[in-house]
């Protein structure tokens, strides 16, 4: 890792990390030794194919409207990709968080997630 360091960061949804992945997948040369993707990558893609979702665009603004709620947007991120279904679930998400919201708050949020359709 010489010579590496990071030089961004931000959270995304897992739908945006199955979308990159299967974008570079389709985009590998043919003719390379290395055109397929690496064990991490794949078992990555796989497990993300299972999983039930949000279309992109739906959990983007998902993130944008939790995190209008003075939520950080790394818990909403993980809020979207979780898909809680009742304040139960979504305590569980700030069970290690600093600021907890209010019971009105995750009503709200709540409200947010079932606004938008699930794709199995």
């Amino acid at each position: 890792m010489i010579g590496k360091k990071i030089i961004e960061s931000e959270p995304i949804t897992s739908i945006k990390v199955k979308e990159i992945l299967e974008e570079y997948r389709d985009n590998l040369p043919t003719d390379s030794e290395n055109a397929e993707l690496n064990y991490e990558q794949n078992i990555t893609l796989s497990r993300l194919e299972k999983l039930p979702h949000y279309h992109l665009e739906d959990a983007e603004k998902m993130v944008e409207e939790i995190s209008e709620l003075n939520i950080k947007p790394k818990v909403a991120v993980r809020i979207v990709d979780l898909i809680p279904k009742d304040l139960s679930d979504l305590r569980l998400i700030f069970a290690k968080e600093v600021h907890q919201p209010t019971k009105e708050e995750m009503e709200k949020i709540l409200e947010i997630l079932e606004s938008y359709d699930v794709v199995e």
